[in-house]
């Protein structure tokens, strides 16, 4: 019985330890720990009314037409839609990918955001790095960088929320991140995919890259679980996620 007690005790450590250490690698400030503190409490009470997880893997879309942000959970095999945030600005460009730095524009395609990417003392209130350039946008040789999701409202660029937007998705990545969650994915689109937008903007000549894009929307919309996205041949190449 005392070995079994100190074997329940020492797994215990173990376990302890490893979520210190992982909570360790989430960067944190006094801002950011107030904001989580403030709207975690509410946050729990929403996902656990929509019969979701607090701390379970998250998505995000985003659709620029409409300015909408989506945050999705994993519920067992598939995300389901959590909630929608209006996005305030994305500055001063229009539909179409970013191409080069200080084009006015906000980036479109496949990203995704890492514990590191995070950033609890932005100049701009919250805010996390999507990954721009990606590697399509490197190949495609697209400048800029620093292309962030982030509080404040005001935006050259970038993905702008309110302040109480970006708080709750901050803390929904944040509790993602210490439940284990290793990066989530960003999936940016002109507006959604379907064919009545595909052919109302089908004089576009952004029209090869949106079928690309579409190719990933209908993915996602067909098994509701984001694919692990490739580059190969100036394309992306979309496929099931581990």
């Amino acid at each position: 019985m005392r070995i079994k007690l100190v074997s329940v005790i020492s797994f215990i450590s173990i376990a302890i330890g490893l979520l210190s250490f992982a909570e360790s690698k989430i960067p944190s400030s006094n801002r950011s720990g107030s904001a989580i503190a403030r709207v975690e409490p509410e946050l729990k009470e929403e996902f656990e009314k929509k019969k979701m997880q607090y701390g379970s893997p998250i998505f995000v879309r985003i659709f620029k037409e409409s300015k909408e942000l989506e945050i999705w959970v994993k519920t067992e095999n598939q995300f389901n839609l959590f909630k929608t945030y209006e996005i305030c600005t994305y500055g001063t460009g229009t539909l179409g990918p970013k191409t080069r730095r200080g084009d006015g524009q906000a980036p479109e395609g496949f990203y995704f955001v890492t514990p590191q990417r995070l950033n609890p003392s932005s100049d701009f209130y919250l805010s996390f790095n999507i990954g721009y350039p990606n590697s399509y946008d490197r190949i495609s040789k697209r400048t800029g960088g620093n292309l962030m999701i982030h509080g404040s409202c005001v935006s050259i660029g970038c993905y702008a929320m309110t302040d109480a937007g970006i708080e709750e998705i901050y803390t929904i990545a944040v509790a993602a991140f210490r439940n284990g969650q290793k990066f989530f994915r960003v999936h940016i689109f002109p507006f959604r995919m379907n064919e009545a937008n595909m052919e109302k903007y089908k004089q576009s000549e952004w029209i090869e890259f949106r079928n690309n894009l579409k190719e990933g929307y209908d993915f996602f919309e067909k098994n509701k679980i984001p694919p692990n996205v490739e580059v190969r041949n100036k394309k992306y190449i979309f496929k099931p996620s581990e």
